[in-house]
């Protein structure tokens, strides 16, 4: 059976910008009234960092605009190498006169040029705003980014209706991977960020939790890489030996330098619920360990921040 022993880190996140930035040009080239913001999360209540798309008026081009020091709050102030980064990506720098021009960084470019505004959105969001990856945007319109519908409520995950205890043979990899993507579309409001292996990434505290499919068809794997660069491979195992043998739910493992969580779904017939099931045991289980097993193992977690 495939593991996540070939799982690739930074190859996911970078396919999942570049994902995310094709569906941003798309969604740029049909900007028309109104406005675009994606915006970055926060846990205070400081002003945080974000991009917009408006319609220029008059004029047949888009602006985008990103944050200045004077619209942002005191625990994201940019540096001086930031600002600079800003004007190189072909930002016009801030208005200094009170009550004249703008207080944001603007870029003007022809709505045809949609591609490259939405390259340099991307970049202003993760090279210059430290956005480590898309599932760390702020969710206020981001749905708008990766899909056409607006997202609509539904109940708490823990209550499942009729339609999440429906159990569904899929025909093939193919199906059953549109049947866990329509079932996150609907969890979340936006469609999955996947990358180009097909494995679904999802943003849990200071890891990532991703779902693989199983070229049979009849399984769903979760797994978390917890620790990054572990010392000592003989007390890593003995740790991890004692978490597999305490651990009711997930499978705990040592590959390479890294430790991966693991659980599988049996999915032949796939049944929504089970998924609601394992994606909150293994969010638990990976958010609720992986700080203390980075310390205990001497490693990192995936983010510190």
């Amino acid at each position: 059976m495939p593991q996540s022993t070939d799982f690739d880190l930074d190859r996911s996140i970078t396919e999942a910008w570049q994902q995310f930035q094709d569906r941003l040009a798309e969604v740029v080239s049909m900007v028309d009234d109104g406005s675009l913001t994606i915006g970055t999360l926060s846990t205070s209540d400081d002003q945080a960092p974000f991009v917009r798309f408006s319609h220029a008026r008059g004029r047949d081009d888009i602006v985008l605009e990103a944050t200045s020091n004077a619209s942002l709050g005191e625990h994201f102030q940019l540096s001086l190498d930031q600002l600079n980064a800003l004007e190189a990506l072909g930002y016009q720098p801030p208005s200094v006169d009170e009550g004249a021009g703008s207080a944001l960084f603007q870029l003007a470019r022809p709505q045809a040029d949609y591609v490259e505004l939405a390259r340099v959105a991307v970049a202003t969001l993760r090279d210059v705003f430290g956005v480590q990856h898309p599932v760390f945007l702020a969710p206020d319109q981001l749905a708008e980014v990766l899909t056409d519908e607006s997202p609509t409520s539904h109940e708490s995950l823990s209550r499942y209706d009729a339609d999440d205890l429906v159990a569904i043979v899929p025909d093939d990899q193919g199906h059953l991977d549109a049947l866990v993507s329509a079932e996150l579309t609907q969890m979340f409001g936006h469609p999955p960020i996947r990358d180009s292996e097909g494995d679904v990434a999802l943003r849990v505290g200071s890891t990532m939790v991703f779902i693989r499919s199983m070229p049979k068809a009849d399984e769903l794997l979760l797994f978390s890489a917890l620790v990054h660069e572990v010392e000592g491979r003989s007390r890593a195992v003995e740790v991890l030996n004692d978490l597999n043998v305490e651990s009711r739910f997930g499978r705990f493992a040592l590959h390479r330098d890294r430790v991966f969580v693991t659980l599988s779904v049996l999915a032949h017939p796939f049944v929504p619920a089970h998924l609601h099931q394992a994606l909150r045991v293994i969010s638990e289980i990976a958010d609720g360990i992986d700080d203390e097993l980075a310390l205990k193992l001497k490693g990192r977690t995936t983010f510190t921040d």
